[in-house]
């Protein structure tokens, strides 16, 4: 069987408001646009069908509005939904705050998606070959969190557990972190949250600090705005080269290069290879509104065209710019 994306995280809906600055507390600005878009984990899982991997949302879905919206987002993709959809609460939603400089703010609101059972993850037999996404968002939520982590140590030999941080998981303390950390396979974050849980203030040290607490074969992918990402593999330590391009949006571009990322390992592409296209899908990510605005493999062909990885030494990494 071809390898698949198993997502575990969040699918959210966005409703994406642009303004020229945020208001102050109390206070009252008017946005320029405004719509529902389907977001959080389904980004990723968009990302990776329009480059070819087949992929399944082992996460909850809820009944009401956004479930439908939701759902529907998900069927037009081809994601498979594995689980049924929730009796008694609707998918959540976040405010997803966009400013001219493309900096994004969020305001999210726990639905359905927030629980999980043994029996919702065991919907799909895991096979050896298959990327299953954790993301740093599951570890917060305490009717699921539980769970999953019984679940990740029953996997089969040979799958790999991808790990996404995200903003809110700060460090390696705490008992769920301690417990995710030696099952991780791959590990894919923007600069900035790598310092974080870190402690770190260059990126090389970062790297190392992550290279001893994963497993002596763990991918680790950082991201580094329009310079693309750092990537290290046992004591291989390479920089990607990425595509700078001018940002209007950067919601779900780091989504989009993990997506894209897993697609060309999926596909039998190294390392290198594979980062350097989901720098390339990162970079047209940032140039369309909206959370999932991941490009089509063939779009990603064309940025990376006649293009050449460029590798130097880890030095430096500072707060993430835009276009990550």
């Amino acid at each position: 069987m071809p390898a698949r994306l198993l997502y575990t995280g969040q699918v959210v809906v966005d409703l994406v408001m642009a303004l020229d600055a945020l208001p102050r507390s109390g206070g009252d600005v008017l946005a320029s646009s405004a719509a529902f878009e389907t977001g959080g984990g389904f980004n990723v899982m968009a990302a990776a069908r329009r480059n070819g991997l087949q992929t399944v949302y082992l996460g909850r879905h809820g009944q009401g509005r956004f479930g439908d919206l939701a759902r529907q987002a998900m069927t037009v993709e081809g994601i498979e939904i594995a689980t049924a959809a929730s009796s008694d609460q609707d998918t959540g939603l976040s405010v997803a705050l966009i400013e001219p400089s493309a900096e994004r703010s969020f305001i999210s609101y726990v639905g359905a998606e927030g629980g999980l059972s043994a029996q919702d993850l065991r919907s799909v037999v895991v096979q050896p070959d298959d990327f299953v996404f954790v993301s740093g968002y599951s570890l917060l939520h305490k009717n699921k969190v539980s769970t999953l982590l019984s679940w990740l140590g029953e996997l089969p030999q040979g799958a790999d557990v991808v790990f996404d941080p995200g903003p809110l998981v700060n460090s390696p303390d705490g008992a769920e972190m301690q417990a995710v950390l030696p099952l991780i396979t791959l590990w894919t974050s923007n600069c900035e949250e790598a310092l974080r849980f870190t402690g770190c203030e260059a990126i090389a040290d970062a790297l190392v600090k992550l290279a001893q607490w994963l497993n002596d074969d763990a991918l680790i992918v950082v991201r580094d705005g329009p310079q693309g990402c750092w990537i290290r593999q046992g004591s291989d330590e390479q920089h990607v080269r990425g595509f700078p391009v001018t940002a209007i949006d950067t919601n779900g571009a780091g989504d989009a290069h993990a997506g894209v990322l897993l697609a060309g390992l999926a596909s039998g592409l190294s390392a290198q290879q594979a980062a350097l296209r989901a720098n390339a899908a990162a970079a047209i990510a940032v140039t369309r509104w909206g959370p999932a605005t991941a490009p089509l493999a063939a779009e990603v062909d064309e940025k990376v065209a006649g293009a050449s990885c460029m590798v130097i030494s880890a030095r430096s990494c500072p707060r993430e710019s835009p276009a990550s």
